[in-house]
């Protein structure tokens, strides 16, 4: 069989049919070697997801990919300057996950601030009968720094005023026209912030921007929220500051090296942990399968992508 498509991450069952459908596809990680080979040298698309790492010596193997379509936001896994360098276009699943990663990262830290998930343990253990559990930390009126001022940014911000929080950001560059404050450097972020909140991308030019001494300037009351990716956060770092209070708290839906976390972070009635299930919903990933379809249906029919990646 002529595969013009390869399927090479976890994808939804429902997308995963819709494409064999349409598209003849194979799974690359199904097939026994032989075959494999053949689908390489035929495959005109790949299909990935937002935790696939593609690298340039992957996409060798591929000599007539004209695209990559990713079932995700994220794409710093993929290699993009090496793919763009071949001709090959890559696109994503923007927009369509925004509402949810927002919710998700206000769901986190009203969590972690007001210990929630340490609340229950301390019930279901019986804590309660000998007394409340220990005060926790305001949210409403607080100062929340957001690394990462884009629409995932922008639509926590929003969410946050409506909690009367003062909000500033560190970005690459200057918004124009932003009433919200502008921070050059991270750690003067976390300074100026009760809760910090991660919405940058990522890849080795964010690779552990969170490190010890913005956790420092965050403070021994700050808490941290990461909803981006695990590699922006020190991880060792992190730990550490937690073991020594040097911050007062931290909720995560990534990690770096997923799906292993760090059993260090387990039962601390300050940390919050969830398996990087931000933008999964039924409607979400419902929107992010139309959109990887609607993509790969342009790429064929000869028209532009809706949702293109630039290379950077």
């Amino acid at each position: 069989m002529n595969y013009s498509v390869i399927k090479a991450a976890g994808l939804p069952d429902a997308l995963t049919r819709r494409l064999e459908h349409q598209f003849t596809m194979a799974d690359y990680a199904q097939l026994p070697e032989p075959a494999r080979l053949t689908a390489a040298q035929q495959a005109r698309v790949l299909v990935v997801n937002g935790e696939s790492t593609i690298t340039e010596s992957f996409i060798a193997q591929f000599p007539k990919l004209e695209l990559i379509a990713d079932f995700g936001v994220g794409y710093d896994g993929i290699d993009v300057a090496a793919a763009a360098r071949r001709g090959i276009a890559v696109c994503n699943t923007p927009d369509v996950l925004t509402d949810d990663v927002a919710d998700m990262a206000m769901g986190l830290l009203l969590a972690t601030s007001r210990q929630i998930v340490g609340a229950q343990r301390f019930i279901e253990r019986g804590g309660w009968r000998d007394g409340g559990y220990p005060w926790t930390k305001k949210v409403s009126g607080g100062r929340l720094g957001i690394i990462g001022m884009g629409r995932i940014g922008q639509a926590i911000a929003r969410r946050a005023a409506a909690f009367d929080m003062a909000i500033s950001y560190h970005d690459y560059r200057q918004l124009p026209d932003s009433a919200w404050p502008f921070y050059r450097s991270v750690a003067e972020l976390a300074a100026a912030s009760d809760f910090l909140v991660v919405c940058v991308n990522g890849g080795e030019k964010t690779r552990s921007l969170v490190n010890a001494a913005v956790l420092a300037a965050l403070g021994a009351e700050g808490i941290l929220i990461n909803i981006a990716r695990g590699s922006v956060v020190d991880e060792g770092d992190l730990i550490e500051a937690l073991e020594r209070g040097t911050i007062g708290g931290v909720g995560l839906d990534v990690f770096n090296q997923e799906p292993e976390v760090p059993a260090a972070l387990f039962n601390r009635p300050n940390v919050v942990i969830t398996p990087h299930m931000a933008s999964a919903t039924h409607e979400t990933r419902r929107a992010m399968s139309d959109l990887v379809f609607d993509n790969i249906a342009a790429f064929m029919a000869g028209k532009p992508l809706l949702t293109p990646v630039t290379p950077y």
